[in-house]
Order: structure tokens, then C-alpha cells, then sequence
């Protein structure tokens, strides 16, 4: 018997924003969660499993339209036509009283109900599935007592949407423990939620997040997939991770401390994108990019602003074998200085040192400046949520100070070096 293992679809997440990036491959990237869906029915129908398993949010939320439903109702026929059964539990965000509108059910796709835990036997296969869906949104008790005990004789698997005992990042739903999950005596459970691969606990149970199975932004990084299944004799045989994203999301974070120039900072990305995309040629790979360090970069993007960006997405243009977007650049730099001396000069170079080393000292006051330099941005567009001064961490606003007070000196030395600074 062979089985998948899937979850975290979010078919059709809206991907707000994207048409502020310059050159972004808006296409591709608002249609991966549905090419995502498609590669795992094709892994399915070739590999011939007997089942799929998909632990909830196979949507985002309520269908802006039919549409959304109708393509994946498409897809589920593809599978049960070969004979695949499909098990779904929802989740928190395709909750019973989060999808209003409704088709035809697919016969061959069993979609658990939110009132009760069931199981449904398949005395062929020798195999039990034991699930519940979410009624709501926010479910705050822990399912799994009220799961059905293990059937005696088959392989068992549960089907479970739940944070466990907490996951960074993600609301408390369902919320259980490893103790009550090995106490139903399972042979698998099948989590969803967390968007993060993770295996829980290797055997008796099995238990796995198969994590989200489309990136869909630069927090989501690496590989996005499935787990296939082989069970043999009532026992695993194999368990394997499957990628079958088709954006795959990427942070670089390059040390400039010993980067003078904007070509040799392009020969590093070069060398680390070649890695990113070894191996993973039919993807495209969209890549946040941090710079950080003290280098004489900072003075040329103060004197120059944008150069560094530019660097980087000139090197970018080099891979022209493979598919690769740069999403953002972020600056986290400093000028080479002498800190100490420069606070002891008694001249305007000296007083901005002064005034800064303060200001980075003092959290309200730090606080207090972020908020007077962006009180006239007011409320940025949908999908800048990161960029969002509201947000902004302590660690952000020291690297708004310190890029502020790179430009102050640049335009000081330039004061100077014409004679107009006294």
C-alpha cells in the first residue's frame, strides 16, 4: 500500500502586491499554488498510490469565486478516475464556516466531518484513516481524545490539523501533545498547519508535518512538497520527501565587511546563486537578498542610493540558464569608523556621531525618531506588511539610524572637501 501525505495548499492565496515589484514574473508566482496542486495529482497518478491525505487548508479562505473550487474539484477527479481515494480534514482557514459557497461532492474524496471524529476502514488495503475537520476558525481544544481508538488488524492513520504543543509562527489550534498522540496507538498521523517540514517522531507513530506545499513568499524558503508512503507487511518500508514547488523562495544573506567593490559584490551573489539554483533548474527561484557588514560600500549606496540594489540584480542577469527573480534587497551596513575618535572631534562629524551613539542607546528615543521620520509615509499599500514602519524592530530602526547617519557624513565630507563645512 502507498500513500501521500500533503497539506497546507492554499489554493489561489492571494499574492497582494506583487505588481509594485519592477520585472516581477506576476504570472508564475500568482498561479504556483494551483501548478503545485497539479504536479502532486501527476506524482500521485504516476507513482499509482492507493491514497491521498490532505490535513487541511486546501484553501486560503472563502473562494472569491467558483473557480477556485471548481479547479480543484477538477483535480480530484483526475485522481479518483485511476482509482485513488482521497481523505481531506479541514483546517483553520477552509474551516466548515469558512467556505460558504458549495459543489457536487466527488465520490472517492472523503471529506471528515466537523462535528464528530470518524473513521473510514478500506478492508482491501488493510488500512483505517481517522480524522475531524475544523467547525471553525479557531478551534482552541485539543481533538485527539475524542479520536477513534486504533482498529485492531490495520495500518492506522490519523489525520490531524493542530500547532501540537506550539509552533513559532503559527496560531494555537488544536492544540495536543506527543503522549496523546502515541496513546491512540496509530501506526501514522498526517499533521497540517505548520508550514515548515518537520518530522515530529520517526516511528510508533510516524508523525510528520509535510509543510505547505507551495511557498508563497520569501518566509516560506526552501523546498515545498509531499511525503509518499510505502507500507508493507502493516509496517513502513519507506518515507520520502517529494518537492514539487514551483517557486521556490530563497534568503541570501552576504557578509560585505571584506567587499570593497560593486563587481566583486556581484562575483559573490553570482557564486551563491549558482548554488541556489543547482539541481533545481525547472523552478524559479525568487531570492530576498541581505547585505550586512562594515565596508566602504555603505559610503557609495549613501552617495549613490541604489547601487548595491542595482549590483545585485546585474548579477542576477547572468544566470540566464536559470530562472531567478531577486525579491528584495536589504541593506544592514556600516562605514568603516573609529567610533571612539570620531565622538571626540569637535566638529560636525563629531557632534552626528555623538548625537547617534545616544539616540541607538535609548530605545524611546529611538522609537520616538523612527515614528517623527515616517509620520508623513502614512499606511502602506496591501502586501508591504514586512516593510510596515509599524512593525519595524529595534534592530530596523538602528539600521534606519545608522544608513541616516552615513548620508549625513557623506554630504559632510562632501561640505568639506569644497570648503563649505566649518
Amino acid at each position: 500500500m502507498k500513500f501521500i501525505h500533503a497539506a497546507d495548499l492554499h489554493v489561489d492565496s492571494p499574492l497582494r502586491g506583487l505588481d509594485n515589484y519592477d520585472g516581477a514574473p506576476v504570472e508564475r508566482l500568482r498561479g504556483a499554488t494551483r501548478q503545485a496542486l497539479i504536479a502532486l495529482v501527476d506524482l500521485a497518478i504516476v507513482e499509482q498510490v492507493d491514497l491521498l491525505i490532505l490535513a487541511g487548508d486546501i484553501y486560503d479562505g472563502n473562494w472569491a469565486d467558483f473557480r477556485t473550487g471548481l479547479f480543484f474539484r477538477e483535480q480530484m477527479l483526475r485522481l479518483t478516475r485511476v482509482g485513488i481515494l482521497v481523505f481531506i480534514v479541514k483546517g483553520n482557514h477552509d474551516a466548515e464556516s469558512q467556505i460558504t459557497r458549495q459543489l457536487p461532492a466527488v465520490a472517492g474524496v472523503h471529506v471528515f466531518s466537523s462535528l464528530k471524529s470518524e473513521t473510514v476502514e478500506i478492508d482491501a488495503l488493510q488500512v483505517a484513516v481517522h480524522g475531524r475537520s475544523f467547525p471553525e476558525r479557531a478551534v482552541p481544544e485539543d481533538l485527539v481524545p475524542q479520536y477513534p481508538v486504533a482498529v485492531a488488524g490495520k495500518f492506522n492513520i490519523g489525520i490531524l490539523h493542530t500547532s501540537l504543543n506550539g509552533r513559532a509562527g503559527h496560531d494555537p489550534y488544536a492544540p495536543t501533545t506527543l503522549d496523546m498522540l502515541n496513546a491512540k496507538g496509530y501506526d501514522y498521523f498526517a499533521l497540517g498547519h505548520v508550514h515548515a517540514r518537520e518530522i515530529v517522531q520517526e516511528a510508533d507513530p510516524r508523525i510528520v508535518y509535510p509543510g505547505n506545499l507551495q511557498g508563497r513568499h520569501a518566509r516560506e524558503t526552501g523546498p515545498k512538497g509531499c511525503e509518499l508512503v510505502t507500507v508493507t507487511g502493516g509496517r513502513i518500508e519507506s518515507a520520502i520527501f517529494v518537492p514539487l514547488e514551483l517557486v521556490r523562495w530563497h534568503q541570501v544573506a552576504i557578509d560585505v565587511t571584506t567587499i570593497a567593490t560593486v563587481d566583486a559584490l556581484s562575483r559573490v551573489f553570482i557564486q551563491q546563486g549558482a548554488v541556489l539554483a543547482a539541481g533545481a533548474r525547472d523552478r524559479l527561484h525568487a531570492v530576498r537578498v541581505l547585505l550586512h557588514g562594515e565596508s566602504t560600500l555603505h559610503a557609495l549606496e549613501a552617495r549613490q542610493p541604489g547601487s548595491l540594489g542595482a549590483a545585485i540584480q546585474a548579477a542576477a542577469q547572468e544566470f540566464d540558464d536559470a530562472d531567478l527573480w531577486i525579491e528584495e534587497i536589504r541593506l544592514d551596513l556600516r562605514s568603516p569608523m573609529d567610533r571612539g575618535a570620531a565622538a571626540e572631534r569637535l566638529d560636525a562629524v563629531g557632534e552626528v556621531v555623538r548625537l547617534v551613539d545616544a539616540m541607538a542607546a535609548d530605545d524611546a528615543v529611538l522609537k520616538s525618531w523612527i515614528a517623527q521620520q515616517l509620520s508623513e509615509l502614512g499606511t502602506l499599500p496591501a502586501g508591504f506588511g514586512d516593510g510596515d514602519p509599524a512593525a519595524l524592530t529595534l534592530e530596523a530602526m538602528r539600521a534606519v539610524l545608522a544608513d541616516a547617519e552615513a548620508t549625513v557624513l557623506i554630504q559632510l565630507q562632501g561640505a568639506a572637501s569644497t570648503g563649505e563645512a566649518r
